[in-house]
Protein backbone atom coordinates (compact mmCIF):
# COMPACT_ATOMS: atom_id res chain seq x y z
CA UNK A 1 0.00 0.00 0.00
CA UNK A 2 1.09 3.54 -0.61
CA UNK A 3 1.81 5.52 2.52
CA UNK A 4 0.92 9.18 3.08
CA UNK A 5 2.77 11.69 0.94
CA UNK A 6 4.20 13.72 3.79
CA UNK A 7 6.13 16.90 3.10
CA UNK A 8 9.39 17.82 4.75
CA UNK A 9 9.10 20.02 7.83
CA UNK A 10 9.03 23.69 6.88
CA UNK A 11 8.20 23.11 3.21
CA UNK A 12 5.03 24.61 1.71
CA UNK A 13 1.97 22.40 1.97
CA UNK A 14 0.93 21.25 -1.53
CA UNK A 15 -2.45 20.14 -0.23
CA UNK A 16 -4.09 23.52 0.19
CA UNK A 17 -7.10 24.30 -1.98
CA UNK A 18 -8.13 27.87 -1.20
CA UNK A 19 -8.79 28.21 2.54
CA UNK A 20 -9.58 24.53 2.96
CA UNK A 21 -6.87 22.05 3.83
CA UNK A 22 -7.39 18.72 2.16
CA UNK A 23 -7.16 15.50 4.12
CA UNK A 24 -3.73 13.97 4.59
CA UNK A 25 -2.29 12.66 1.37
CA UNK A 26 -2.77 8.94 1.23
CA UNK A 27 -5.28 6.72 -0.47
CA UNK A 28 -8.63 7.32 -2.12
CA UNK A 29 -10.15 3.92 -2.69
CA UNK A 30 -6.68 2.51 -3.04
CA UNK A 31 -5.27 5.34 -5.18
CA UNK A 32 -2.48 7.67 -4.03
CA UNK A 33 -3.37 11.32 -3.54
CA UNK A 34 -0.80 13.77 -4.80
CA UNK A 35 -2.01 17.23 -3.89
CA UNK A 36 -4.65 19.86 -4.50
CA UNK A 37 -6.80 20.78 -7.47
CA UNK A 38 -5.51 23.40 -9.86
CA UNK A 39 -5.98 25.53 -12.91
CA UNK A 40 -4.63 28.62 -14.57
CA UNK A 41 -4.28 29.52 -18.20
CA UNK A 42 -3.78 26.45 -20.36
CA UNK A 43 -1.99 27.13 -23.62
CA UNK A 44 -2.93 25.47 -26.87
CA UNK A 45 -2.59 21.74 -26.17
CA UNK A 46 -0.97 21.19 -29.53
CA UNK A 47 2.00 23.37 -28.50
CA UNK A 48 4.78 23.97 -27.88
CA UNK A 49 5.88 22.81 -31.29
CA UNK A 50 9.07 20.90 -31.81
CA UNK A 51 12.04 22.99 -32.88
CA UNK A 52 12.80 23.07 -36.58
CA UNK A 53 15.85 21.35 -37.96
CA UNK A 54 17.97 18.57 -36.45
CA UNK A 55 18.49 18.69 -32.74
CA UNK A 56 20.14 16.37 -30.31
CA UNK A 57 20.87 16.11 -26.63
CA UNK A 58 23.34 18.76 -25.52
CA UNK A 59 23.39 18.84 -21.76
CA UNK A 60 25.29 16.57 -19.44
CA UNK A 61 23.37 13.76 -17.69
CA UNK A 62 21.96 14.75 -14.31
CA UNK A 63 20.82 12.58 -11.42
CA UNK A 64 18.75 14.10 -8.61
CA UNK A 65 17.90 12.26 -5.41
CA UNK A 66 19.40 9.26 -3.70
CA UNK A 67 16.51 6.79 -3.71
CA UNK A 68 16.76 3.18 -4.80
CA UNK A 69 14.09 3.41 -7.53
CA UNK A 70 15.48 5.02 -10.65
CA UNK A 71 13.15 7.10 -12.81
CA UNK A 72 14.03 8.55 -16.20
CA UNK A 73 12.83 12.10 -16.96
CA UNK A 74 13.16 13.08 -20.63
CA UNK A 75 12.72 16.73 -21.63
CA UNK A 76 13.88 18.90 -24.58
CA UNK A 77 16.14 21.01 -22.39
CA UNK A 78 18.41 22.21 -25.20
CA UNK A 79 15.63 22.76 -27.74
CA UNK A 80 15.30 26.22 -29.23
CA UNK A 81 12.70 28.82 -28.27
CA UNK A 82 9.65 28.15 -26.13
CA UNK A 83 10.27 24.39 -26.08
CA UNK A 84 13.50 24.78 -24.16
CA UNK A 85 11.95 27.32 -21.81
CA UNK A 86 9.05 24.97 -21.08
CA UNK A 87 11.43 22.06 -20.54
CA UNK A 88 13.52 23.97 -17.99
CA UNK A 89 10.39 24.99 -16.08
CA UNK A 90 9.19 21.37 -16.06
CA UNK A 91 12.60 20.22 -14.84
CA UNK A 92 12.40 22.75 -12.00
CA UNK A 93 8.92 21.52 -11.09
CA UNK A 94 10.09 17.91 -11.07
CA UNK A 95 12.91 18.76 -8.67
CA UNK A 96 10.48 20.76 -6.55
CA UNK A 97 8.18 17.74 -6.25
CA UNK A 98 11.12 15.64 -5.12
CA UNK A 99 12.08 18.26 -2.51
CA UNK A 100 8.53 18.51 -1.14
CA UNK A 101 8.07 14.75 -0.78
CA UNK A 102 9.32 13.35 2.52
CA UNK A 103 11.98 10.66 2.11
CA UNK A 104 11.30 9.87 -1.56
CA UNK A 105 12.74 6.53 -2.54
CA UNK A 106 13.50 7.61 -6.10
CA UNK A 107 16.40 9.00 -8.08
CA UNK A 108 15.57 11.13 -11.10
CA UNK A 109 17.74 10.49 -14.14
CA UNK A 110 17.18 13.75 -16.04
CA UNK A 111 17.88 13.45 -19.77
CA UNK A 112 17.90 16.02 -22.57
CA UNK A 113 16.49 14.72 -25.86
CA UNK A 114 17.03 18.01 -27.69
CA UNK A 115 13.45 17.89 -28.93
CA UNK A 116 14.08 15.19 -31.55
CA UNK A 117 13.00 11.53 -31.88
CA UNK A 118 16.63 10.52 -32.39
CA UNK A 119 17.60 12.29 -29.18
CA UNK A 120 14.69 10.67 -27.34
CA UNK A 121 15.77 7.21 -28.43
CA UNK A 122 19.36 7.87 -27.43
CA UNK A 123 18.59 9.12 -23.93
CA UNK A 124 15.91 6.48 -23.35
CA UNK A 125 18.55 3.87 -24.05
CA UNK A 126 20.82 5.62 -21.53
CA UNK A 127 18.12 5.75 -18.86
CA UNK A 128 17.20 2.09 -19.31
CA UNK A 129 20.87 1.16 -19.19
CA UNK A 130 21.16 3.01 -15.89
CA UNK A 131 18.30 0.99 -14.44
CA UNK A 132 15.25 3.26 -14.92
CA UNK A 133 12.07 1.41 -13.92
CA UNK A 134 9.76 3.97 -15.54
CA UNK A 135 10.19 6.85 -17.99
CA UNK A 136 8.57 10.29 -17.57
CA UNK A 137 8.36 12.15 -20.91
CA UNK A 138 9.10 12.89 -23.69
CA UNK A 139 7.20 16.14 -24.32
CA UNK A 140 6.77 16.02 -28.11
CA UNK A 141 4.44 13.54 -29.82
CA UNK A 142 7.04 12.63 -32.47
CA UNK A 143 9.50 11.57 -29.76
CA UNK A 144 7.13 9.32 -27.81
CA UNK A 145 7.18 6.37 -30.29
CA UNK A 146 10.99 6.50 -30.34
CA UNK A 147 11.02 6.08 -26.57
CA UNK A 148 8.22 3.49 -26.57
CA UNK A 149 10.05 1.29 -29.06
CA UNK A 150 12.71 0.68 -26.44
CA UNK A 151 10.58 0.65 -23.29
CA UNK A 152 8.04 -1.86 -24.63
CA UNK A 153 10.83 -4.34 -25.33
CA UNK A 154 11.83 -4.08 -21.66
CA UNK A 155 8.30 -4.03 -20.22
CA UNK A 156 8.87 -0.52 -18.82
CA UNK A 157 5.97 1.93 -18.58
CA UNK A 158 6.09 5.49 -19.93
CA UNK A 159 4.20 8.54 -18.65
CA UNK A 160 4.55 11.06 -21.49
CA UNK A 161 3.53 14.71 -21.69
CA UNK A 162 2.27 14.82 -25.28
CA UNK A 163 -1.31 15.88 -26.04
CA UNK A 164 -1.55 13.63 -29.11
CA UNK A 165 -3.68 10.63 -28.09
CA UNK A 166 -2.50 8.65 -31.12
CA UNK A 167 0.89 8.02 -29.47
CA UNK A 168 -0.67 6.50 -26.33
CA UNK A 169 -1.29 2.82 -25.64
CA UNK A 170 0.58 -0.40 -24.78
CA UNK A 171 2.35 0.89 -21.70
CA UNK A 172 2.48 4.54 -22.81
CA UNK A 173 0.25 6.83 -20.72
CA UNK A 174 -0.34 10.53 -21.32
CA UNK A 175 -0.31 12.92 -18.36
CA UNK A 176 -1.39 16.02 -20.29
CA UNK A 177 -4.39 18.26 -20.85
CA UNK A 178 -6.33 16.35 -23.49
CA UNK A 179 -9.09 18.21 -25.36
CA UNK A 180 -11.38 15.20 -24.96
CA UNK A 181 -11.67 15.77 -21.21
CA UNK A 182 -12.72 19.39 -21.73
CA UNK A 183 -15.33 18.42 -24.28
CA UNK A 184 -16.87 15.62 -22.23
CA UNK A 185 -17.07 17.77 -19.11
CA UNK A 186 -18.71 20.79 -20.75
CA UNK A 187 -21.22 18.74 -22.74
CA UNK A 188 -22.17 16.67 -19.70
CA UNK A 189 -22.60 19.80 -17.59
CA UNK A 190 -24.66 21.52 -20.30
CA UNK A 191 -26.99 18.53 -20.51
CA UNK A 192 -27.35 18.59 -16.71
CA UNK A 193 -28.70 22.16 -16.87
CA UNK A 194 -31.17 21.31 -19.62
CA UNK A 195 -29.25 21.97 -22.84
CA UNK A 196 -30.11 19.26 -25.39
CA UNK A 197 -29.64 20.81 -28.85
CA UNK A 198 -26.08 21.75 -29.77
CA UNK A 199 -24.39 23.74 -32.54
CA UNK A 200 -20.64 23.97 -33.06
CA UNK A 201 -18.12 26.08 -34.94
CA UNK A 202 -14.58 24.67 -34.91
CA UNK A 203 -11.22 25.39 -36.55
CA UNK A 204 -10.19 23.17 -39.43
CA UNK A 205 -6.88 22.05 -37.94
CA UNK A 206 -5.43 19.25 -35.82
CA UNK A 207 -6.97 20.58 -32.62
CA UNK A 208 -10.35 21.02 -34.29
CA UNK A 209 -10.27 17.47 -35.62
CA UNK A 210 -9.68 16.01 -32.16
CA UNK A 211 -12.36 18.19 -30.61
CA UNK A 212 -14.83 17.37 -33.39
CA UNK A 213 -14.61 13.63 -32.76
CA UNK A 214 -15.03 14.04 -29.00
CA UNK A 215 -17.85 16.59 -29.35
CA UNK A 216 -19.94 14.53 -31.76
CA UNK A 217 -19.56 11.48 -29.55
CA UNK A 218 -20.48 13.39 -26.38
CA UNK A 219 -23.48 15.11 -27.98
CA UNK A 220 -24.64 11.77 -29.33
CA UNK A 221 -24.91 10.54 -25.74
CA UNK A 222 -26.54 13.65 -24.29
CA UNK A 223 -28.61 15.36 -26.98
CA UNK A 224 -28.63 16.20 -30.69
CA UNK A 225 -26.43 18.14 -33.08
CA UNK A 226 -28.39 20.75 -35.04
CA UNK A 227 -25.53 22.62 -36.75
CA UNK A 228 -21.83 21.97 -37.28
CA UNK A 229 -19.27 23.89 -39.33
CA UNK A 230 -15.50 24.19 -39.53
CA UNK A 231 -13.49 27.20 -40.68
CA UNK A 232 -9.98 27.90 -41.87
CA UNK A 233 -8.62 31.44 -42.24
CA UNK A 234 -11.91 33.03 -43.32
CA UNK A 235 -14.60 32.08 -40.83
CA UNK A 236 -17.37 34.31 -42.25
CA UNK A 237 -19.06 31.67 -44.45
CA UNK A 238 -19.09 29.06 -41.67
CA UNK A 239 -20.36 31.69 -39.23
CA UNK A 240 -23.27 32.60 -41.54
CA UNK A 241 -24.28 28.94 -41.88
CA UNK A 242 -24.26 28.35 -38.12
CA UNK A 243 -25.98 31.65 -37.38
CA UNK A 244 -28.94 30.58 -39.53
CA UNK A 245 -29.40 27.42 -37.43
CA UNK A 246 -29.11 28.88 -33.94
CA UNK A 247 -32.86 29.26 -33.58
CA UNK A 248 -33.15 25.52 -32.96
CA UNK A 249 -30.07 25.21 -30.67
CA UNK A 250 -29.78 25.51 -26.89
CA UNK A 251 -26.00 25.81 -26.84
CA UNK A 252 -23.18 26.83 -29.17
CA UNK A 253 -19.73 25.26 -28.81
CA UNK A 254 -16.70 27.25 -30.00
CA UNK A 255 -13.31 25.60 -29.41
CA UNK A 256 -10.20 27.59 -30.22
CA UNK A 257 -7.56 29.69 -28.49
CA UNK A 258 -8.46 33.04 -26.94
CA UNK A 259 -7.87 35.40 -29.87
CA UNK A 260 -9.56 33.06 -32.34
CA UNK A 261 -12.57 32.53 -30.07
CA UNK A 262 -13.13 36.28 -29.96
CA UNK A 263 -12.80 36.54 -33.75
CA UNK A 264 -15.27 33.69 -34.21
CA UNK A 265 -17.79 35.27 -31.85
CA UNK A 266 -17.43 38.57 -33.71
CA UNK A 267 -17.99 36.79 -37.05
CA UNK A 268 -21.17 35.18 -35.70
CA UNK A 269 -22.43 38.55 -34.49
CA UNK A 270 -21.67 40.08 -37.89
CA UNK A 271 -23.66 37.24 -39.48
CA UNK A 272 -26.71 38.22 -37.44
CA UNK A 273 -26.45 35.82 -34.52
CA UNK A 274 -27.67 37.06 -31.14
CA UNK A 275 -25.25 35.24 -28.86
CA UNK A 276 -26.98 36.52 -25.73
CA UNK A 277 -29.88 34.18 -26.47
CA UNK A 278 -27.82 31.00 -26.47
CA UNK A 279 -25.48 29.32 -24.03
CA UNK A 280 -21.90 29.61 -25.29
CA UNK A 281 -19.57 26.70 -24.52
CA UNK A 282 -15.81 26.24 -24.82
CA UNK A 283 -12.71 24.36 -23.72
CA UNK A 284 -9.84 25.23 -21.40
CA UNK A 285 -8.30 27.41 -24.11
CA UNK A 286 -10.93 30.00 -23.17
CA UNK A 287 -8.91 30.75 -20.04
CA UNK A 288 -7.50 33.85 -21.71
CA UNK A 289 -7.67 37.61 -21.03
CA UNK A 290 -8.97 38.24 -24.56
CA UNK A 291 -11.99 36.05 -23.85
CA UNK A 292 -12.73 37.77 -20.54
CA UNK A 293 -12.60 41.17 -22.23
CA UNK A 294 -15.05 40.24 -25.00
CA UNK A 295 -18.57 41.63 -24.36
CA UNK A 296 -20.28 38.92 -26.44
CA UNK A 297 -18.57 36.04 -24.61
CA UNK A 298 -19.71 37.12 -21.13
CA UNK A 299 -21.56 34.26 -19.42
CA UNK A 300 -19.93 31.60 -21.60
CA UNK A 301 -19.00 28.32 -19.92
CA UNK A 302 -15.85 26.29 -20.36
CA UNK A 303 -14.22 23.28 -18.71
CA UNK A 304 -10.79 23.63 -17.09
CA UNK A 305 -8.86 22.58 -14.01
CA UNK A 306 -9.92 24.41 -10.85
CA UNK A 307 -7.53 27.39 -10.65
CA UNK A 308 -6.81 27.20 -6.92
CA UNK A 309 -4.12 24.52 -7.04
CA UNK A 310 -2.11 26.18 -9.78
CA UNK A 311 -2.11 29.44 -7.83
CA UNK A 312 -0.63 27.66 -4.81
CA UNK A 313 1.86 25.78 -6.95
CA UNK A 314 2.91 28.98 -8.73
CA UNK A 315 3.52 30.75 -5.44
CA UNK A 316 5.81 27.98 -4.20
CA UNK A 317 7.59 27.85 -7.56
CA UNK A 318 8.21 31.62 -7.58
CA UNK A 319 9.53 31.49 -4.03
CA UNK A 320 11.98 28.77 -5.02
CA UNK A 321 13.06 29.86 -8.50
CA UNK A 322 12.23 33.56 -8.70
CA UNK A 323 10.16 33.21 -11.86
CA UNK A 324 6.72 32.07 -12.97
CA UNK A 325 6.28 28.44 -14.08
CA UNK A 326 4.95 27.50 -17.50
CA UNK A 327 1.45 26.04 -17.34
CA UNK A 328 2.66 22.53 -18.18
CA UNK A 329 5.11 22.53 -15.25
CA UNK A 330 2.43 20.93 -13.08
CA UNK A 331 2.55 17.86 -15.30
CA UNK A 332 6.17 17.21 -14.36
CA UNK A 333 5.42 17.90 -10.69
CA UNK A 334 2.49 15.47 -10.65
CA UNK A 335 4.41 12.80 -12.56
CA UNK A 336 7.27 12.85 -10.06
CA UNK A 337 4.91 12.93 -7.07
CA UNK A 338 3.02 9.96 -8.52
CA UNK A 339 6.08 7.78 -9.04
CA UNK A 340 7.44 8.77 -5.62
CA UNK A 341 4.18 7.55 -4.07
CA UNK A 342 4.08 4.35 -6.10
CA UNK A 343 7.76 3.62 -5.42
CA UNK A 344 6.77 2.52 -1.92
CA UNK A 345 4.84 -0.39 -3.39
CA UNK A 346 6.26 -3.73 -4.47
CA UNK A 347 7.50 -5.12 -7.75
CA UNK A 348 4.28 -4.16 -9.59
CA UNK A 349 4.51 -0.48 -8.59
CA UNK A 350 4.64 0.80 -12.19
CA UNK A 351 2.71 -2.05 -13.83
CA UNK A 352 -0.27 -1.21 -16.08
CA UNK A 353 -2.76 -2.47 -13.50
CA UNK A 354 -1.27 -0.09 -10.92
CA UNK A 355 -1.17 2.95 -13.19
CA UNK A 356 -4.72 2.36 -14.47
CA UNK A 357 -6.31 2.19 -11.00
CA UNK A 358 -9.91 3.26 -11.75
CA UNK A 359 -10.05 5.41 -8.61
CA UNK A 360 -7.33 7.56 -10.12
CA UNK A 361 -4.98 9.99 -8.45
CA UNK A 362 -5.21 13.60 -7.24
CA UNK A 363 -2.56 16.07 -8.32
CA UNK A 364 -1.94 19.78 -8.61
CA UNK A 365 -4.54 19.93 -11.40
CA UNK A 366 -7.14 17.83 -9.60
CA UNK A 367 -8.23 14.25 -10.14
CA UNK A 368 -6.84 12.26 -13.04
CA UNK A 369 -6.74 8.64 -14.08
CA UNK A 370 -5.09 6.74 -16.89
CA UNK A 371 -7.22 4.65 -19.21
CA UNK A 372 -6.01 1.31 -20.49
CA UNK A 373 -5.56 2.86 -23.96
CA UNK A 374 -3.02 5.29 -22.49
CA UNK A 375 -5.23 8.38 -22.61
CA UNK A 376 -6.40 10.07 -19.43
CA UNK A 377 -9.52 11.43 -17.83
CA UNK A 378 -9.45 14.53 -15.65
CA UNK A 379 -11.87 15.81 -13.05
CA UNK A 380 -12.48 19.35 -14.30
CA UNK A 381 -14.38 22.35 -13.02
CA UNK A 382 -16.83 24.38 -15.11
CA UNK A 383 -15.91 28.07 -15.29
CA UNK A 384 -18.06 31.05 -16.31
CA UNK A 385 -16.62 33.94 -18.30
CA UNK A 386 -16.86 37.24 -16.46
CA UNK A 387 -15.27 40.64 -16.98
CA UNK A 388 -11.69 40.47 -15.81
CA UNK A 389 -11.62 36.72 -15.18
CA UNK A 390 -13.78 33.69 -14.59
CA UNK A 391 -15.81 32.21 -11.75
CA UNK A 392 -16.52 28.52 -11.05
CA UNK A 393 -20.12 27.39 -11.49
CA UNK A 394 -19.39 23.71 -10.88
CA UNK A 395 -16.41 22.45 -8.93
CA UNK A 396 -14.06 19.61 -9.73
CA UNK A 397 -15.36 16.17 -8.70
CA UNK A 398 -13.94 14.70 -5.50
CA UNK A 399 -13.90 11.20 -6.94
CA UNK A 400 -14.53 9.42 -10.20
CA UNK A 401 -17.91 7.74 -10.66
CA UNK A 402 -18.30 4.07 -11.41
Amino acid sequence: MVGPLNRKPGSPDPRLSGPTRRTALGLILGAPLLGACSGGQVSNPFGPSAPEGPAGPQQQPLAVGTGQVKVGLILPLSAAGNAGVAAQSMKNAAEMALAEFQDPNIQLLIKDDGGSPQGAQQVTQQALGEGAEIILGPLFAASVPATAQLTRARGVSVIAFSTDSSVAGRGVYLLSFLPESDVNRIVDYSASIGKKSFAALLPDNAYGNVVEAAFKQAVGRKGRLVAFEKYSVDRSAAARTVAQSLGSADALFIADDGESVVATADALTAAGANLRNIQLLGTGLWDNPRVYASPVLQGGLYAAPDPSGFRGFSGRYRAKYGADPVRTATLAYDAVALVAALSKQGAQRFAPETLTNPSGFAGIDGLFRFRSDGSNERGLAVMKVASGGSTPVAGSPKSFGA
